[in-house]
């Protein structure tokens, strides 16, 4: 599913409306209809429910004066709270204001309410529906939609945004001033991409997406640059299990992790790719360590490499990983690795050797946040996946927030500019390709920022790369198995105290379901 701009979306509705010859009206229609149905899916029948839908001048307030008048059908109690007279609507919210009016009460419409009423009404509210703003929001917000906004924060009413929560920008996902939190946030056509970044990821809640009719072709025409990861997208990528297969199908990852005190690290990155179903893994880790990991291992081979002084691996491993790389079908670095001159030298030479494709992850960033241009070197484009920090690391910024304001942005530029697949871990991991594309993956949780997520996430994209996963479906592919993974643990035992053990033991779960979901639904 493609992302687009609110200038993308401008053009879309144009096209849609001028050269499909789809009335406005049409589209209006549409899309009122596509939110009050996903309004009863996940709040139930308005029936006797008090509703108030807030209504903007644009078309925002004509999908709500639409919504209006459907909820008004299904026996809502009903107050409709326009912000501007019925002389500055748009011509279209005009049209939907007249055929509101012919099915209610003018008591039912209240035009500029005074702040007393409106916090009055929103907390009586059972739902509100926010049509006060679109899509093309692109400076603060001023009295009385800030005031308007705060009452709608403060009513404890289901609360459901139309296209895009009022107050957020919807190509950065910035909050211009204050924004509407929803419960649901119902968009039209194509999603906007200020939907799941940025400062909206806490405000829009569950999104759907409803179709209007734009024809697809219109959307190729734009040629986008950014989608969203689905099932339907990321099915057909899921390796196939032959019926004459063995052990050696599926492929040989080699991980070269761990240290003193970071055990677990490449422990959980082994069963990662295991459970995503690799064949073969072994771990090479220093040799003060190796026994460690093989106690915690029952399924994953070992091999104990020579280490420094510090019992790290430097470059005195570098004559027994050469061999070790050789007969690997994908390699992981960096969990639990640690950081030294001796390392940062270690991978520096040793990366640009590879023929196997490959994953970068923690200490192996750190290790070459110095000097990333050794990245540009290697053979076949690595999969890198830090979280913010290492990401700040890699680019000399000073903080994870930095990263955070522009996550598309940075990591674009970092994946074109060094020849990588980066994966920026975080709230809807970013996935940016070294030819510019980007995607985004909506799975995952709050409960997964916890210790050694990451590491499972490395094992299962090097998992899926042995299996002959090209690397950029094999960072789509793993990205959303391990947030679907994460989501799956999470509905079984909740989300606080999620932890990384239990999202291995859930891959294989998250696996039947992208696989075999449509024929479970076909049967009952």
């Amino acid at each position: 599913m493609w992302l687009v701009t609110p200038e993308q979306m401008q053009e879309l509705d144009r096209r849609t409306i001028h050269d499909a010859n789809i009335p406005g009206t049409t589209l209006m229609e549409r899309a009122g209809a596509g939110v009050v149905t996903h309004l009863l899916q996940h709040a139930g029948s308005p029936k006797g429910k008090n509703v108030v839908v807030f209504c903007g001048k644009g078309n925002n307030g004509g999908d709500g004066l639409v919504i209006a008048r459907l909820l008004l059908a299904k026996g809502a109690r009903l107050k409709v709270l326009l912000m501007a007279p019925y002389q500055e609507l748009s011509k279209d919210a005009k049209t939907m204001y007249r055929r509101l009016t012919k099915k209610t009460k003018p008591s039912h419409i209240l035009v500029r309410p005074s702040q007393n009423i409106v916090e009055s009404l929103a907390q009586d509210a059972h739902i509100l529906i926010d049509g006060l703003l679109g899509t093309g929001l692109s400076s603060s917000l001023r009295d009385p939609y800030t005031t308007v906004i705060q009452a709608i924060n403060a009513s404890r009413a289901y609360t459901v945004a139309i296209d895009i929560p009022s107050g957020l920008d919807s190509a950065t996902g910035a909050i211009w001033g204050t924004a509407v939190k929803a419960d649901l946030t119902v968009t039209f056509g194509c999603p906007k991409i200020g939907l799941y970044v940025g400062e909206a990821i806490d405000q829009v809640g569950h999104i759907e997406v409803v179709d209007i009719g734009i024809p697809d072709e219109y959307v190729q025409d734009l040629n986008p640059q950014t989608q969203l990861l689905t099932h339907e997208l990321i099915r057909p990528l899921i390796p196939p299990r032959r019926a004459s297969a063995h052990k050696g199908t599926f492929g040989h990852v080699g991980i070269v992790a761990g240290s003193q005190g970071k055990a677990g690290a490449p422990a959980l990155a082994a069963l990662g790719a295991l459970r995503v179903g690799t064949g073969l893994v072994t771990v090479g880790t220093p040799q003060s360590v190796a026994p460690i990991v093989e106690s915690k291992l029952l399924e994953v081979m070992t091999m104990a490499l020579p280490e420094t002084p510090e019992h790290l691996l430097g470059v005195e491993s570098y004559s027994a990983l050469t061999p070790f790389c050789r007969n690997k079908s994908a390699l992981a670095f960096g969990p639990g690795l640690g950081v030294s001159h001796s390392t940062t030298r270690l991978l520096s030479q040793l990366l640009p050797e590879l023929d196997a494709p490959c994953v970068l992850d923690a200490d192996a960033l750190n290790n070459l946040a110095s000097d990333p241009k050794v990245l540009s070197t290697m053979k076949q484009p690595p999969v890198l996946t830090p979280h913010p920090g290492e990401m700040a690391r890699l680019v000399s910024l000073a903080s994870s927030q930095t990263i955070n304001e522009d996550r598309i942005g940075v990591a674009r530029t970092f994946a074109t500019t060094h020849r990588v697949i980066l994966v920026l871990k975080g709230a809807n991991t970013v996935i940016a390709h070294p030819h510019g594309q980007i995607a985004i993956c909506p799975t995952g949780n709050p409960g997964m920022a916890s210790a050694g997520m990451g590491d499972v996430l490395t094992g299962m994209i090097a998992g899926l790369l042995a299996q002959g996963l090209p690397s950029w479906d094999a960072a789509r592919t793993g990205a959303y198995l391990h947030g679907l993974a994460g989501d799956l643990a999470a509905m079984a035992i909740g989300e606080p105290g999620l932890i990384a053990s239990d999202v291995i033991s859930a891959i294989p779960h998250a696996l039947l379901q992208l696989l075999f979901e449509d024929k479970e639904n076909m049967s009952t």
